[in-house]
């Protein structure tokens, strides 16, 4: 008995002795993650539950991953993250993997995490990690990812790096790396992605020992200053699946062992180089080629009908060479293939009917080349094809009647080829967004189902025989192209046709008649005093009735103001967010004509109230249209006003009757962004606008993803985003509809809905209510702020949106610095244009071509550091600068 006593008493020991260990092992642990917070600043308090008051286990805290109650991981990726990476994360015996990708950490490569003796996993893309790769480097010893890709990292790239034998994944791409790439890579046994993209300070040949990597999966070394010769050797790279080698400076030819033996071949690009000569004949023979793309080098050769084995063929891109012959007929009824591109080339041959085999297919751009023969009636049966270019080729005979029939086709270009006979109706294509047949012998009338196709907007038909009138429904397009000179066509152009395009599309149509044109109409009123004379009458009658209606408005608002405020006070019913301190009384008696802030929209006055504490409210006085119980409304109200996002206006109460609903929001004293656009002398430093982009998107990217439940502005325009003294932009006007119910949300902005240029076109004929309608709203606002220019302005008698203004800029030589505000700097013209670049994409005429708001802030950010990189001060000092 006492043997056995004993025994308990020891496994007793033990068992508490383990269980301190673990008490102490969870403690420190906790203690090193909140060390490592401590050196960070997280100014979207991401990391909040990183606490040791938190209840959570710290295996729980936001990013951790643990095994057997030991940390291995720390995923702190996109969450604004800046401050110092400090190596006291090195105290974590198990950590295995640290990612802090696309977060602002600001400092050299941080040589101290190599004390983490288990990492073999170190993620730290696109921050702002600066400075050289140090020889040091070689201290990572076990590491099989290391990511360092869009950040500035500078200098040669050190043979030491070729000492991580046991590396699978090195990316250093979108990085300032200069010099000559060394002979480093045949150690890297187990290599499987290697990219060193993007570094165009590089001068260096591709390296003969990269052909040794057995295992290797993906080679990217696109845009990058190589020269020389591809290297015989990347016939041994049999694992091969993505090879690209674009926009480089490779001469020679392409090696056939290359092409002979990569068997697993996905991606192969090795577009806008120098290569020369025909392409081997070996290409894809027996394997499963996904991508192929040769575009802007100096082939001249053909390529070889072995493809035909290319069954996993999805995308074949050739444009931009010197190829010749006969185009392979097997790619056009591959089933998988999806993009054929082989523009400016000198390819002949024809398009097949067999064409209807590509089930997938969804672009053909074959421009420019010596293609004969007829168009196929089988292209019709392509329900996935958007985008049909064949311009500049031989193409003859009539167009199908059913070319166009795919419900997605967006772009047709057959300019330049000798089709004849008529236009057919094209009344399936209601997403056609470009539609050109110039320079064809096309004869007949233009089709007015034209007219019928919503988001048409550019529209060529010059240099062919069309008879007949322009159909006048045309006019209703929002046309950024329209050219039908030098045909048969004769009547009388819709003015507005005349009016906002130059008068060369016009030309070579000697019977085409209207106010600017040669010909006058016969119907036109005459030229003389009698025209002066009606005008006066007519102004006249017109004041006369003026002045009346005055007299009766304004005797009907002393009524009404006087009704309100002697009749209603007592049957409003309020709730307030925030202790406002002030009656329905108070607040609708300080609601009057001198406290009138414009009129607010579509959707009612703005008032600003003052409280009785001296602070002001911005009250937004709606019609209740009855739609909803008085509980009802209160939820909704309420679901907006639990909003707190520092772009998004606070919603601070609401008041309502059964005729009103007052909306009372937190006042900014700077007043809208459209105001200040619409200043005479609005200047503002390219900084301020891009922080002012930045918030607005941050704004409707936090309504579309963040919040819960998700919700849609629906009213975007530079005249709801307010600003405060900070030149911090906030949204306001958003989510009404949740307000005043779908129905009178759409009939109250239907006055505005058909000539605001902030709505998409598709709003048109499609009011269902989607992500891609606000993001082609801020597209606009983004326009704004890059050309300085209001987003609907009068240039004399043509009203011309700036959307459209902007599509016509860029489609001229130099028009893109056109675009651009003349009162910034030229020091921001890049930056600038990456903005315009990202608000045409957020424009695009198709929705599905426009980002999401989420994809737009991190574009802006990046544009944003920079911007700041570029001028050497932070964004508090640069802000501080309004001009």
């Amino acid at each position: 008995m006492a043997t056995t006593l004993c025994t308990y008493l020891f496994l007793l020991s033990v068992t508490a002795s383990f269980t301190f260990l673990n008490l102490c092992s969870c403690s420190s642990e906790a203690e090193i993650l909140l060390s490592f917070k401590a050196s960070i600043e997280d100014t979207r308090k991401s990391l909040a539950s990183w606490s040791n008051t938190s209840a959570t286990h710290y295996c729980n805290w936001t990013g951790i991953t643990c095994t057997t109650a030991s940390v291995t991981s720390i995923n702190l990726q996109s969450f604004n993250l800046s401050g110092d990476i400090s190596s006291s994360i090195c105290d974590l015996p198990n950590l295995t993997e640290l990612n802090l990708a696309d977060n602002l950490f600001n400092q050299p490569i941080p040589l101290h995490l190599s004390q983490c003796s288990s990492l073999q996993v170190l993620n730290l893309s696109n921050n702002l990690i600066w400075g050289t790769i140090p020889s040091q480097i070689s201290q990572f010893g076990s590491l099989r990812v290391l990511d360092l890709s869009r950040n500035h990292i500078e200098g040669n790239i050190p043979e030491s790096l070729g000492s991580l034998k046991n590396l699978q994944v090195l990316n250093v791409g979108s990085n300032l790396l200069s010099g000559s790439v060394p002979s480093i890579f045949r150690n890297f046994t187990k290599l499987a992605v290697l990219d060193l993209s993007q570094n165009k300070y590089l001068v260096s040949e591709i390296p003969k020992d990269v052909g040794e990597l057995e295992n290797l999966e993906q080679l990217l070394l696109q845009s990058s200053g190589f020269q020389g010769e591809i290297p015989d050797s990347f016939g041994n790279l049999l694992s091969l699946t993505h090879l690209d080698l674009s926009e480089n400076n490779l001469t020679g030819m392409v090696p056939l062992a290359l092409v002979s033996s990569l068997k697993n071949l996905v991606s192969f690009d090795v577009s806008q180089n120098k290569l020369l000569g025909p392409f081997p004949n070996g290409i894809c023979k027996g394997q499963g080629l996904i991508n192929l793309s040769l575009h802007t080098n100096g082939f001249n050769g053909s390529i070889s009908n072995s493809i035909s084995e290319c069954k996993n063929l999805e995308r074949f891109q050739v444009q931009n060479n010197g190829f010749s012959g006969d185009f392979p007929d097997v790619l056009w009824s591959l089933p998988k293939i999806k993009l054929i591109r082989a523009e400016n080339n000198r390819f002949s041959g024809q398009i097949p009917e067999s064409i209807s085999g590509a089930v997938q297919l969804e672009q053909i751009q074959l421009d420019g080349n010596e293609f004969a023969g007829k168009i196929p009636q089988s292209l019709g049966l392509l329900k996935s094809l958007y985008r049909f270019s064949a311009s500049l080729n031989r193409l003859s005979g009539e167009i199908p009647p059913n070319f166009c029939d795919s419900p997605v086709m967006s772009i047709v270009n057959l300019s330049h080829n000798s089709l004849s006979g008529k236009i057919p109706e094209l009344k399936k294509c209601r997403k056609l967004v470009s539609l050109s047949l110039a320079d064809n012998r096309l004869n007949g009338e233009i089709p007015p189902s034209l007219a019928e196709l919503p988001v048409l907007t550019y529209l060529d038909l010059s240099d062919n025989s069309l008879t007949g009138s322009i159909p006048q429904g045309l006019q209703n397009l929002k046309l950024a192209l329209f050219n039908v000179s030098f045909n048969q066509l004769s009547g009388r152009v819709p003015y507005s046709l005349i009016s906002g395009l130059p008068a060369s599309f016009l030309e070579g149509n000697p019977q085409l008649c209207g106010p600017g044109l040669p010909t006058s109409c016969s119907d036109d009123p005459p030229r003389h005093h009698n025209a002066a004379l009606t005008t006066l009458t007519c102004v006249l009658i017109s004041l006369a009735f003026l002045v009346g209606a005055a007299i009766v408005a304004a005797g009907f608002a002393m009524y009404r103001r006087r009704s309100l405020k002697q009749n209603q006070i007592g049957v409003w019913r309020s709730v307030f967010f925030y202790p406002l301190r002030i009656s329905e009384h108070d607040l609708l008696m300080g609601m009057d004509e001198k406290s009138s802030k414009g009129n607010g929209g579509v959707f009612g006055k703005v008032y600003v109230v003052s409280l009785p504490s001296g602070e002001l409210v911005a009250v937004k006085k709606i019609l209740n249209f009855g739609n909803q119980s008085s509980k009802s409304l209160k939820l909704e109200v309420k679901t907006l006003a639990k909003i707190r996002h520092k772009n998004i206006v606070k919603i601070l109460g609401f008041c309502h009757s059964d005729e009103s609903i007052l909306l009372i929001y937190e006042h900014l004293h700077e007043g809208s962004l459209g105001d200040m656009i619409s200043q005479q002398n609005f200047e503002l430093q390219w900084g301020v606008r891009l922080k002012i982009a930045i918030g607005v998107a941050q704004g409707l990217a936090y309504l579309h993803k963040d919040y819960n439940p998700h919700l849609l502005h629906r009213n975007l325009k530079s005249s709801n985003i307010l600003l405060d003294s900070n030149f911090e932009p906030k949204l306001t006007d958003f989510a009404l509809d949740r307000i005043v119910g779908e129905a009178s949300f759409q009939s109250t902005l239907a006055s505005e809905a058909a000539s605001s240029c902030y709505n998409a076109p598709e709003y048109s004929y499609n009011k269902k209510a989607s992500e891609q309608l606000d993001v082609y709203s801020f597209g606009v606002v983004l326009l704004e702020l890059v050309s300085g220019r209001k987003a609907e302005q009068r240039e004399s008698t043509d009203s011309l949106d700036i959307v459209k203004w902007v599509r016509r800029k860029v489609n001229i030589s130099n028009g893109v610095l056109q675009v651009l505000d003349p009162k910034i700097s030229h020091s921001c013209q890049q930056q600038m244009i990456g903005a315009l670049e990202i608000a045409l994409l957020c424009t695009s005429v198709v929705p599905e071509k426009r980002p999401s708001m989420v994809d737009v802030v991190r574009a802006l950010q990046s544009l944003e550091s920079k911007f700041y990189i570029a001028n050497s001060q932070g964004p508090d000092e640069e802000h501080q600068l309004p001009v």
